[in-house]
């Protein structure tokens, strides 16, 4: 399957998680993260990455400083829900509703989790009920 100008690699998708963990970095800084004992060639790849990244809107690049500062253009959650309609669109025609009942019923949730996701469900429910978009 081809994949989209907007898909990010698990190379690039690395660097997209130290970023969201850092807020902002330098080329160097990243390389180190990403590559602790790393040198030239892993930080000519951190490098290009990170210029893909740029090209695709995933990354901003500060250049007013002689050290480019880097930092996500998109947050965890974005991509999650870019990723997850993809998905969706590719192997359930669009609908969500198969995914997510599939990982309800293969994973055990904790307490927690599925008081989180009645919340969820509950407040999406009454927000469409008083914008008048729900009927019971």
């Amino acid at each position: 399957m081809a994949r989209s100008s907007q898909d990010i690699t698990d190379a690039e998708l690395s660097v997209l998680q130290a970023l969201w963990e850092r807020g902002t970095a330098t080329i160097r800084q990243l390389t180190e993260d990403i590559y602790p004992a790393g040198g030239a060639v892993q930080y000519a790849t951190v490098q290009k990455l990170l210029e893909r990244l740029e090209d695709k809107d995933f990354v901003r690049r500060d250049r007013s400083a002689s050290v480019h500062q880097f930092s996500p253009a998109v947050d965890r959650d974005e991509l999650i829900g870019r990723r997850l309609r993809s998905l969706a669109e590719q192997l359930c025609g669009g609908s969500l509703t198969p995914l997510l009942t599939h990982l309800v019923k293969t994973r055990r949730l904790s307490p927690r989790e599925r008081e989180e996701l009645r919340s969820l469900i509950e407040g999406t429910d009454n927000a469409k009920q008083r914008r008048g978009e729900y009927r019971s």
